[in-house]
């Protein structure tokens, strides 16, 4: 079975509420983005279904399903992932994208600024804002290789209320985390937290 290349951000894999949170903060531990630039000729956005919500803007947070295919034989070479948050009510459900550059693929972060939430599309990305001459090694996206993604946007959150969600998140695991057996102290109440005990209600 050929291993799939995680093209835009890493997966979070299921496990500890340790590993998802560095995943969840890595998703956003970023550079910081440019000035915005004109979309450049070539890349292609088909609406498959419109969208009702706001429009993605830069600096802001979209939660995405999506599947990354070569534009020449539609060999699939990367698609979302389901990630299991802790939390109920913080983060919706998609894989979290920073439209900042950097982030993704330059084509990736172009397109997402013409996106809605609720809207499903077909992205074509031509080589020049893809990976190039020197894609990753060891995948199967050859050099030169023109992209196409299908993409649906599930939410788009500010990067405040992103920010502000992944502080409830940490200090909810760190609560979890004191409150089990050999956690970290000062994680519960005085007088112990039963086991179990569920966790803070999340904040919108």
């Amino acid at each position: 079975m050929t291993e799939i290349t995680r093209v835009p951000i890493k997966p979070v894999a299921k496990g500890s509420l340790t590993k998802l949170w560095i995943g969840v903060a890595l998703a956003i531990a970023v550079g910081g983005g440019l000035a915005w630039s004109a979309v450049p000729r070539g890349l292609d956005l088909d609406v498959e279904v419109a969208g009702t919500g706001k429009t993605a803007a830069k600096g802001d947070v979209v939660f995405v399903k999506y599947k990354g295919k070569l534009a020449a034989d539609g060999t699939v070479f990367d698609e979302s992932q389901n990630i299991p948050l802790p939390v109920q009510g913080l983060f919706p459900e998609g894989n979290p994208f920073p439209v900042e550059e950097g982030a993704t693929i330059p084509g990736f972060f172009q397109g997402l600024q013409q996106m809605q939430k609720g809207g499903k599309y077909t992205l074509f990305i031509p080589a020049d804002l893809a990976y190039g001459a020197a894609p990753p090694p060891g995948t199967p996206i050859p050099p030169n290789a023109d992209l196409e993604f299908e993409i649906e946007v599930m939410d788009i959150m500010s990067r405040a209320s992103f920010d502000r969600n992944l502080q409830i998140l940490q200090q909810t695991m760190q609560q979890q985390m004191g409150a089990a057996p050999g956690g970290a102290p000062g994680g519960a109440a005085p007088g112990g937290a039963p086991e179990g005990a569920p966790p803070v209600a999340p904040g919108q």
